[in-house]
This record gives structure tokens, C-alpha cells and sequence, in this order.
């Protein structure tokens, strides 16, 4: 028995939902919209306890690279167009969209939303953080300090305060959104690439240092960097979560496996993705039960895949019905139990977890 699917197109959203019991699943490629289905090599019997329903939007502006979306204290998913210069947000019950223009150049690489409802976005291409007010869509910019010129991911701290990479610069970075000023870390390996950022429950900071078979932790205190060797030189951890049990979680691209950091030890077991190198695991999260969700973008389509680390197996596989292009960064909002992607074909998903 393999998992089916039931698609539907009404109104530019696009949803697929597995119809099959949980006992036995192969997994399937899905080609929206002639739903030809055939084997995935490398997947195989991939058992799942638990099925997934994606649902899609498409976004109206053609080609931007809709990403890195973040649900707001009223339910607007916001996101940016990376190559449209703007950000926006999708209202999931109406299907609406609202724009907001930004300089162009700006290259808006991704965005994070304050419990005052301010949205701050990464300008990666003229080296500021921007804060947009979206009652009156005026836009504060924080200029980054020379040579930091491309901020790229940013996350919130527990203070509320702004932390960020610098991929090309090589720095991690600091904005304290009260006072407005930027502090900066330099990444001692050169051409590190720091990439994915995640703050832990102790307020410690975690980096994916993409250019090297590394990880780098800062104390938010002393600001003091320490590099953590990965045991594999081929590695390469492009982005990082950190789960409620104070693990911390990784996903190396270049050679397709899901890596677990235990902090306090320093000690790293890795699994192979089901895919294996060909997976490239690109966007990835945890959810309220410290269930790792991971898109693998070498799929095609991509493919959400479910890990469960308490029986330290993958349990799930579905496919993104618009194909995806690449899942870069995705958002668990827990009060719904979902998590939210953007997708290189144009695309806003939403997964219902189990």
C-alpha cells in the first residue's frame, strides 16, 4: 500500500492531503497538476505514524521568492519577496494579500515579527535592518557598521533583542531593538559563511557556519564565539533549531544527514537522510514535541520529512504539491500546530502536524 494523495486548486490555493491508512507507506512524487505518481529511488518503505496535509497560496507577484514567513499575534503570515523587494503578508481565511514596497536593492533576505507587532526584515543587498510599522508602513533602517554588509537571518532573543548572521561578512551580529545599537562578532575561520541562527532556552546563541564543517555558539553575556568541529570535513550545517530537552539540531546540506549537538558534552550523532547526499535539507524546525521537520530541496518535488527523536528514526514523508524549488526557513506556530514555509515556485504553504 503506498500513500495517496487527494489535490484540490480552488482559488489559487493549492492543498494536498494524504487519503491512505499510517500502516505502510512508499514514498511518491506528485506532478501538479497531471498527479502522475511514481517511485522516489532512495525513499522506499519510509514508515509514517503520522500523516501530513499541506496546503498552498500562491502569491500574485510572479517570480519573487516568496520566504521565511512569520505568524503574527493576529494570524497575518508575513514574508518577504527576495527578489521583489517588498514585504507582505497573506491573511490564511480570506487568501488576501497586502504589500509593502521597499527601496529597491533592498533584497529582503528575511523577517521577524515583535510582540508590538513591528515587523523587522533583513536588507541583505544595502546592509540594514529595517523595522516596518504596519499600521502606517513607515520604515525605520538600522545601517550595519562597516565591513558587516549583508545581514541575513535574524531571530529574537528572550530580552526581545535582535541577534543575526552575516553570511558574507563572516560576522554575527546584535541589535538592540531599544537603544538601536549594532554589535558585531567576528567569526574567527575565514570565509565561515554563518548562516542559520537559533537562541536556545538559556538565551545562548547557535550558529550553522555554512562555509565549514562548523557550529559556533556566543555567550550572550561576554559575547565571547566558540567554534564547535563537526566530526565529518565534508560537512557542511546550513541551518539549526533547538529543541525544549536543550539539544540542539543541525542539517548538513552537503551531505544529507541530520546531526543532534548535545551542549554540555559537545557530543554530535548524525543520521543519514533517507535520501541520502541527493536530499540537500535546506529548511528545517521543531515543533512542540521536539519533533525535527526538514525539507529536503534535492527531491523534486521537495519534500517535508518528519523525524522523531524518541524513536530516533525519520517517520514521515510528503510532498509539497507546487513542487517548492527550494524551502529555505520555515516558522512553527504552536497555538495551530503549523508550520509555514515560502517556496521558490511562488508559493506560501502551510503543514498540519499530527
Amino acid at each position: 500500500m503506498i500513500f495517496m494523495y487527494r489535490a484540490s486548486n480552488l482559488g489559487g490555493r493549492l492543498t494536498l492531503t494524504p487519503t491512505c491508512d499510517r500502516k505502510l507507506v512508499a514514498m511518491v512524487y506528485l506532478a501538479i497538476p497531471t498527479l502522475t505518481m511514481v517511485f522516489l529511488s532512495g525513499w522506499g518503505d519510509l514508515l509514517a505514524q503520522d500523516t501530513v496535509s499541506i496546503t498552498e497560496w500562491h502569491v500574485p507577484w510572479a517570480n519573487t521568492r516568496p520566504r521565511d514567513p512569520y505568524v503574527d499575534h493576529r494570524g497575518r503570515v508575513w514574508f518577504v519577496g527576495q527578489q521583489g523587494d517588498y514585504v507582505a503578508y497573506l491573511e490564511p481565511e480570506s487568501g488576501q494579500f497586502r504589500r509593502f514596497d521597499l527601496a529597491d536593492g533592498t533584497g529582503p533576505h528575511n523577517l521577524i515579527v515583535g510582540l508590538d507587532g513591528s515587523v523587522w526584515y533583513a536588507g541583505n543587498r544595502n546592509a540594514h535592518i529595517g523595522r516596518l510599522d504596519p499600521e502606517t508602513g513607515e520604515i525605520e533602517r538600522y545601517p550595519l557598521p562597516n565591513p558587516a554588509r549583508d545581514p541575513h537571518t535574524l531571530v529574537f532573543d528572550s530580552h526581545g533583542d535582535i541577534w543575526f548572521t552575516v553570511q558574507r561578512g563572516n560576522f554575527v551580529g546584535k541589535l538592540s531593538v531599544t537603544s538601536g545599537e549594532i554589535r558585531l562578532v567576528r567569526v574567527p575561520t575565514p570565509r565561515a559563511r554563518p548562516y542559520g541562527v537559533v537562541i536556545d532556552s538559556n538565551n545562548r546563541v547557535w550558529v550553522a557556519l555554512f562555509g565549514t564543517n562548523k557550529l559556533a555558539t556566543i555567550d550572550p553575556t561576554t559575547m565571547v564565539l566558540e567554534e564547535i568541529t563537526l566530526p565529518n570535513e565534508g560537512a557542511r550545517p546550513r541551518r539549526i533549531v533547538a529543541t525544549s530537552d536543550g539539544l540542539v539540531w543541525y542539517v548538513d546540506y552537503a551531505r544529507g544527514y541530520l546531526g543532534q549537538l548535545d551542549p554540555v558534552s559537545h557530543s554530535i550523532v548524525e543520521w543519514a537522510m533517507p535520501g541520502g547526499r541527493a536530499s540537500l535539507p535546506y529548511g528545517m524546525v521543531a515543533d512542540d514535541r521536539n519533533r525535527i521537520w526538514i525539507v529536503a530541496t534535492g527531491l523534486r518535488p521537495n519534500t517535508l520529512v518528519g523525524f522523531e527523536p524518541a524513536v530516533s528514526d525519520f517517520t514521515s514523508a510528503t510532498a509539497i504539491p507546487s513542487g517548492g524549488g527550494s524551502v529555505r526557513h520555515m516558522f512553527y506556530q504552536t497555538s495551530t500546530r503549523e508550520i509555514w514555509f515560502g517556496t521558490d515556485t511562488n508559493y506560501i504553504g502551510r503543514a498540519s502536524v499530527p
